[in-house]
């Protein structure tokens, strides 16, 4: 399901690659939440170009989080921002606060899948929101035709044993 969601965010950000480009030239696609925003890439290290760099404003813009006093916060969801991996988190360039996006989804097991070449970023959904269907035990439900092309979902199932099998060509 990840990998066919991060595959839909390539696709969306080919389909925007032809935004407005900054001052440097660089642009990112974020798709956050499932939401697609574009933002200015901040050039920070050609060691390690999958790190995406952006303005706060652009933080608050294409993920809602906003920096303050007790970390990154967003409504009341709040991660504090350990001291010793602030540097790698949060830094001023210039008068600007930037913000390392793809460090903090690592800090918080979030997945991400990302396609430097045409420069989107992709955010799955984080660890606590991934485990909240394990929680209930119940399987989110589906429609798919069999083999004669007649449409059953999982839905009509509930209460039996169902064995599922799936695979993916790549």
């Amino acid at each position: 399901m990840l990998i066919k969601m991060a595959l839909l965010a390539i696709a969306v950000g080919l389909a925007l690659g032809s935004g407005v480009r900054a001052a440097d030239g660089r642009r990112a696609t974020v798709i956050y939440d499932g939401v697609v925003t574009e933002v200015s890439a901040v050039p920070i290290s050609e060691k390690n170009p999958a790190e995406l760099w952006i303005t706060t404003a652009d933080l608050t813009r294409a993920t809602k989080f906003e920096i303050k006093p007790q970390g990154v916060c967003r409504e009341e969801l709040c991660f504090p921002i350990p001291k010793d991996r602030r540097n790698s988190l949060v830094r001023k360039q210039g008068g600007t606060t930037i913000f390392n996006l793809t460090e903090f989804a690592w800090m918080v097991h979030q997945p991400i899948a990302f396609d430097l070449v045409n420069s989107v970023w992709f955010y799955g959904p984080r660890q606590s929101a991934q485990n909240d269907f394990v929680q209930t035990l119940e399987a989110p439900n589906f429609t798919l035709p069999d083999l004669n092309g007649k449409m059953h979902s999982l839905s009509d199932f509930r209460g039996k044993k169902v064995l599922r099998i799936t695979w993916a060509s790549w």
